[in-house]
This record gives structure tokens, C-alpha cells and sequence, in this order.
């Protein structure tokens, strides 16, 4: 087994709302303090509803701009569920998998924002129809 596998995610010593729900920050024992958008957070979500349960069947969720975490539950000792205001709340967010969404939070962007613009998809909610 090698030393990689064996190694603990670090563990978060401080996870809180910002900026009315807008982000999520989340600091680490090593020192380490990411300001997470719940933008990303909700098009990243590890939900099989958002990440399908095969590489190819995931999907890309457009029109998060102004979406909000709006609730934080803890999942044992290991993770949370983050609900969002379009009422997702399906993900289980580990340690890890935030640690992972802070460390390489500048490249997720990019490619959230390149697989928009490919598809020909927006950021911006589409617009409520009256009725």
C-alpha cells in the first residue's frame, strides 16, 4: 500500500457561511483557508443528480450565479450537506473534496466557465416568466 493512499485528508478546523450564504470558507489544521463560491460549490456538487455515476454521464448546471448555501448539516465525522437556495441537497461535501475545491479552485473555475461558454450555456439564471 502506498504512503499516498494511507494519508489523512487534513481536517478542517473552522467552516462558516460568508457573505449572506454567497461562500463558504473553510479553514484547515495546515493553515490553510479557502473562500469557496457556492456558485461552484453547486455546479461541483459530488451528487449522482450532478456527477451521474459514470464520467460521461455528468452535467454541466448552468444559470448558479446568485445561488446560496442556505443550510450546512454535518455527515458523521467525515463531511457536510450543503442545501442550496434551488433546493439541491444532495451532495455529501468531504473534507477532501473541499480541501480539493480550495486547492484547485482557480483551475475549476476556468473549466466551469470554458464548459459554459462550449455549450453555449450562461451563468445567469434564465428569466421568470410571469404568468
Amino acid at each position: 500500500m502506498s504512503l499516498a493512499s494511507t494519508a489523512q485528508p487534513p481536517w478542517p478546523t473552522e467552516l462558516r457561511l460568508r457573505k449572506a450564504g454567497r461562500e463558504l470558507l473553510v479553514s484547515f489544521e495546515t493553515g490553510e483557508t479557502y473562500e469557496l463560491p457556492a456558485e461552484l460549490l453547486r455546479v461541483r456538487s459530488p451528487s449522482a443528480e450532478v456527477q451521474g455515476h459514470a464520467p460521461s454521464e455528468r452535467i454541466t448546471v448552468p444559470g448558479k450565479r446568485d445561488v446560496l448555501i442556505i443550510e450546512v448539516h454535518p455527515v458523521g465525522n467525515y463531511a457536510v450537506r450543503l442545501v442550496f437556495d434551488d433546493l439541491h441537497g444532495s451532495g455529501i461535501f468531504t473534507w477532501e473534496y473541499l480541501h480539493d475545491c480550495g486547492r484547485n479552485l482557480d483551475r475549476y473555475w476556468r473549466e466551469y466557465l470554458d464548459e459554459l461558454a462550449e455549450k453555449g450555456l450562461s451563468r445567469d439564471p434564465s428569466p421568470r416568466r410571469s404568468g
